[in-house]
C-alpha cells in the first residue's frame, strides 16, 4: 500500500512539475488577447445568426405571401399554352386543306414546313 502511496505522489511532483513547465511557455498577454480575439468572434457569430434568421422568417414569409400567385399564375400559363398549341394545329390543319384546294392561295415562301421555334415552358432549361 505504502508502494501505491510512493507511486501517487511521484506521480503527482511529475505532473506538478510538467504543468509548471507548461505555464513557462505560454505569455499570459498573449493568452489574453487570444481569449479576446475570440470573444469579440463569437460576438460578431451571434450577430450574423441574429440576421440570418431574421431574414429566414421575412423570406419565409413573403414566399408565403406571394406563393398562391405562382402556382396560380402557373396553371394559367400552362392553361394559355394548351390553347395556344390547339390553335395552331387547327390553324395548320386549315391551311393544309386551302392549300389542296386552292394550291396558289399562299406565297412560296409559306409553304414551307413550319418549324416551331417556341421555348417549351415544360422543359427546364
Amino acid at each position: 500500500m505504502e508502494m501505491e502511496q510512493t507511486e501517487k505522489e511521484a506521480i503527482r511532483a511529475a505532473s506538478a512539475e510538467v504543468s509548471r513547465e507548461f505555464k513557462t511557455l505560454i505569455n499570459a498577454d498573449d493568452l489574453d488577447s487570444l481569449k479576446q480575439s475570440q470573444h469579440l468572434i463569437l460576438g460578431r457569430l451571434q450577430d450574423s445568426n441574429a440576421v440570418l434568421a431574421h431574414f429566414n422568417e421575412y423570406s419565409e414569409h413573403c414566399f408565403s405571401e406571394v406563393s398562391g400567385d405562382f402556382s396560380r399564375n402557373t396553371r394559367l400559363l400552362r392553361s394559355m399554352k394548351s390553347d395556344l398549341d390547339y390553335i395552331f394545329q387547327k390553324l395548320r390543319s386549315v391551311k393544309s386543306r386551302i392549300l389542296a384546294t386552292y394550291p396558289d392561295a399562299f406565297t412560296d415562301d409559306s409553304k414551307g414546313a413550319v418549324v416551331d421555334r417556341r421555348s417549351d415552358l415544360e422543359i427546364p432549361q
